[in-house]
């Protein structure tokens, strides 16, 4: 096996690109591991509706990135406190959901540094009936990867709060995330143990022998194509937010007018139909509003400038154009 050094890149984007990159193009008569830390994200799975999944509110005012992964599962919290491995390899039928196969390291070496690690269910290792590390996995023709999370010493508080829908009712057929008791690691270790230490203990183990790693070194070619897929894949609206399965929202809110509940549908990240309902009154046909959200793309600043341009605020008279965007997404 070879090891893929990162860098010590922190740009989720950048990372989950390298990670998808390896996996289609270095030569499969090897197998490969790539550690990588992310600054403040949330990782959303294939087949999630990334609304669902997050507080927008509270991802906003952290400055928390939001990226789509190409396996499946559930978000999963990203931040310095907390190491990914990601298993690449070539295909073997065997090994889809036997997440054991490429758990099974990091587990030992878990445990040789005294914490008492266990895979549980299909793919969660757990400490005290708690969750350290969620695992997916993905298949491209005769490759696959398998990667994980490993809590380490993550802000616990931010991966409940940014993992906590912003409230109202939204509906999909996305696959919704599995909510978990998580823990960290480094609970279960000396307070002294820092992410360098636990890393290079966690690569000891999975290369024994090895001052360094046997590792790939990635050509200027490789690394503008990592870079290239960033920028077309992972660091895209469509990709992020768009690809989200068609989706249903319905919030109500009072204000002095009365009460007003907004209903829409998107599809493609793209409103198809709006409709406001309530016992509110208003200066002008509630219809030019509705109207003016009809194929608007389903972001707060491509809200607020199809409300502005119609002076919504004239419309529902008092509210602010913020609000209405509070209200909307």
């Amino acid at each position: 096996m070879l090891f893929i050094d990162n860098g010590g890149e922190t740009d989720a984007s950048l990372n989950l690109a390298l990670e998808e990159y390896c996996l289609l193009n270095l030569p499969i008569g090897e197998s490969y591991l790539l550690f990588y830390i992310n600054a403040p994200s949330i990782i959303i799975g294939k087949h999630q509706n990334t609304l669902e999944e997050i507080d927008t509110d509270f991802v906003a005012e952290h400055d928390i990135r939001v990226v789509r992964r190409i396996s499946g599962g559930g978000a999963v919290y990203h931040d310095a406190g907390n190491i990914n491995f990601s298993f690449i390899r070539r295909y073997d039928p065997k090994h889809f959901n036997n997440y054991s196969a490429f758990t099974g390291p990091v587990l030992e070496a878990l445990r040789d540094l005294g914490v008492p690690a266990e895979l549980t269910g299909r793919n969660d290792l757990v400490v005290d009936g708690r969750k350290v590390s969620g695992n997916a996995q993905a298949v491209r023709g005769d490759r696959m990867l398998s990667h994980g999370t490993l809590l380490f010493r993550s802000d616990l508080d931010n991966v409940v709060r940014a993992l906590r829908p912003k409230p109202g009712k939204l509906e999909s057929k996305g696959i919704k995330s599995i909510r978990s008791r998580v823990v960290n690691i480094g609970d279960f270790l000396p307070d002294t143990m820092g992410m360098e230490e636990f890393r290079a203990a966690l690569l000891k183990h999975i290369f024994p022998g090895h001052a360094i790693p046997p590792h790939v070194k990635l050509s200027d070619a490789d690394k503008a194509g990592v870079l290239a897929l960033a920028d077309s894949r992972y660091r895209s609206w469509d990709w992020n937010f768009g690809h989200s399965p068609t989706f249903n929202v319905q919030r109500v809110e009072r204000w002095p007018i009365g009460e007003v509940d907004a209903r829409l549908h998107v599809e493609h990240g793209h409103v198809v139909h709006a409709k406001f309902y309530g016992d509110f009154f208003s200066r002008r046909d509630i219809s030019e509003l509705e109207n003016a959200l009809a194929g608007i793309r389903y972001h707060p600043e491509d809200l607020r400038a199809a409300a502005a341009a119609i002076k919504a605020d004239e419309i529902l008279e008092g509210v602010g154009l913020d609000e209405l965007v509070r209200l909307l997404y």
